[in-house]
């Protein structure tokens, strides 16, 4: 058994897609099939599609962009904690969780997994993500990157306060994880998102080592 767990989900036109993002398209420019010398494909979609980060510049004018982010925050021991009895994330929900002391990377395993495990490609509105306060309260105890297991950490009928405070103190955001298959306790964290110059966030291929 191999002691690494993929929890990114594969890009595809079944991804869902957050309402006004452009679907994913694959455009095959080359084919071998139609007697060119190779295959080369084109990609459009959103940097915010599927398993991404969101880097500060997302949310903060002048904030650091996903190429600025420090391999050191995306890599390194992270806690996965088990969250799917619950509808919506708040401060008070966090307080209850029994973290390790000086946790720095914080993963949210939600029902939202199930959408990814029973291939539900719509997109549903419904999700579970973090309130403002629980943001705060992250910003607080010191943690420098949160992930969850949908396309956002924010609740889709909330304002963009969520995101400012995680952003605003340079909290790096995971979203689109899949963590079905994935138990809580601690692991190795590695998320390497495409080294995209200038731009707010990024696709990105997020594994987890087994200690």
């Amino acid at each position: 058994m191999s002691n690494y767990i993929d929890i990114s989900v594969s890009v595809s036109s079944r991804l869902p897609c957050w309402p006004g993002s452009p679907p994913v398209k694959f455009k095959r420019d080359l084919d071998l099939d139609k007697g060119d010398i190779a295959n080369d494909t084109s990609l459009n979609f959103s940097v915010h599609t599927g398993t991404h980060i969101d880097a500060p510049l997302h949310f903060v004018k002048g904030g650091k962009s996903v190429d600025q982010v420090s391999l050191d925050v995306l890599i390194g021991e992270a806690s996965v904690v088990d969250l799917s009895t619950v509808d919506v994330i708040t401060s008070d929900t966090l307080k209850k969780l029994s973290l390790p002391i000086g946790i720095k990377r914080l993963l949210l395993k939600t029902k939202n997994s199930q959408l990814w495990e029973h291939q539900v490609s719509e997109f549903n509105p419904d999700f579970v993500a973090i309130t403002a306060d629980a943001a705060q309260w992250i910003v607080d105890q010191g943690i420098e990157l949160v992930g969850i297991d949908y396309l956002s950490i924010q609740r889709f009928y909330d304002g963009p306060e969520t995101h400012q405070i995680l952003l605003q103190s340079e909290v790096v955001i995971i979203e689109g994880l899949n963590l079905t298959n994935v138990f809580p306790g601690d692991y190795e964290l590695i998320c390497l998102p495409i080294k995209l110059e200038g731009i707010e966030g990024s696709p990105a291929r997020v594994i987890l080592k087994q200690n």
